[in-house]
């Protein structure tokens, strides 16, 4: 950033130092590196942060946007870290891609401008994509010029894979789809087989136009256990609540979740099993019977994780909703703390991004209202347009 813009936080620390370990960053401080103590200025819309930073070339406001964005934040290098099979719960590594999203954000921060009409995250999330494959395209054995030629190389490596097709029409295809000679798309080809030595053809989700979405599509709207699952905290909680589940309930949980109960490795997003697969592992279960068995291993195993303190969770179902436009407008949900006591309820009007608590649930305390203050805050920065009708949100 240039000298007329000004970072100053007087009143504010890290709510979450980093402690400093023989053993090194843990991921319980990487994901919480921009909270601030106290909690900054609750504004009606995130982009107004973003807004008041450009006006007064105040990064504050910035910082106070990070605060509120950095789970969502953690959620895209997360996902991108699952689609290119490498290990989500390496701290170092998820560090390094989390603060180059960051130097991407600041520097898409001096081109942005609000009367565009554009949202500050719609400006900048192609520069976030961008930012998230240069850190991998560092981490890569070949040698490419810039992020465009690597994106280039993902992509005919990508073709070339799925087509099953001979290298030359893999690269007259590509040619012809991106308007290039045939010459260049060898010359890509000939960059991604010499890169496959050490990593495998790429196997990311790619839409029409060979950009990466930059969506995980394979993600289900269900709390995944593997989140909280080797962070430096949990992990002997929940392998103590594993080892209390039957064995096909653990089963489930470990071919769906491609992850290994016995060490902890989590492999990569392709390898895991599809209902139809895990069906095929219980004779005389279907797809939808697999799917529902796996549902109730998952409720099973955060309920214990719930009963040994390990976890803290909100068991949220839609009540009602209103459309417009195709678009849910508005919802009541139902929400439970602990999976245990009443029911409380909260309504959202996702149009003006406001929520009221109509009734408390069981456990919920009169005066921080955490279950339901965290349920109205998954809820209003949920991503999809859809907001799920029946989840569970983990929190410690």
């Amino acid at each position: 950033m240039d000298a007329t813009w000004t970072w100053e936080l007087p009143g504010y620390c890290v709510k979450y130092g980093f402690l400093a370990e023989p053993k090194g960053l843990t991921m319980r401080e990487v994901e919480r590196i921009f909270q601030l103590d106290p909690e900054p200025p609750v504004l009606e819309n995130m982009n107004d942060y973003i807004i008041e930073a450009v006006h007064s070339r105040d990064l504050r406001c910035f910082a106070f946007f990070l605060h509120h964005y950095e789970n969502r934040l953690n959620g895209r290098v997360r996902r991108f870290l699952l689609r290119e099979g490498l290990d989500r719960y390496d701290p170092e590594r998820f560090l390094d891609y989390k603060m180059g999203c960051v130097l991407a954000m600041l520097d898409c921060l001096r081109e942005y401008d609000p009367a565009q009409g554009a949202d500050f995250l719609t400006y900048a999330h192609h520069f976030i994509g961008n930012a998230l494959l240069t850190c991998r395209m560092q981490e890569e054995a070949g040698s490419f010029e810039n992020v465009d030629e690597y994106k280039a190389v993902r992509g005919i490596a990508w073709l070339y894979n799925q087509s099953g097709q001979s290298e030359q029409a893999a690269i007259q295809k590509y040619a012809q789809k991106n308007g290039c000679t045939e010459e260049t798309a060898a010359r890509f080809l000939t960059l991604a087989k010499q890169n496959r030595s050490r990593v495998p053809f790429y196997q990311t989700i790619q839409d029409e136009d060979s950009e990466e979405t930059g969506e995980d599509v394979s993600r289900d709207n269900h709390w995944d256990y593997a989140e909280i699952l080797w962070n430096g905290i949990r992990a002997e909680a929940v392998r103590e609540a594993f080892e209390k589940l039957n064995y096909r309930e653990q089963t489930l949980l470990e071919k769906r979740n491609a992850i290994c109960m016995t060490c902890g490795r989590v492999s990569p997003i392709s390898t895991r099993k599809t209902f139809e697969e895990l069906a095929v592992l219980f004779e005389g279960s279907t797809a939808s019977g697999a799917e529902r068995a796996y549902r109730r291993a998952v409720d099973r195993l955060t309920e214990l994780l719930v009963a040994e303190g390990a976890i803290h969770v909100i068991r949220l179902k839609q009540k009602s909703k209103t459309k417009r436009k195709k678009k849910i407008a508005a919802a009541i949900y139902e929400y439970q703390a602990d999976c245990d006591g009443e029911w409380g309820e909260i309504s959202f009007d996702f149009e003006n991004g406001t929520a009221k608590i109509i009734r408390l649930a069981d456990w919920d305390t009169m005066k921080t209202n955490r279950f339901a203050n965290r349920a109205i805050t998954y809820l209003l920065n949920c991503e999809d347009e859809k907001p799920s009708k029946e989840t569970l949100i983990a929190f410690e």
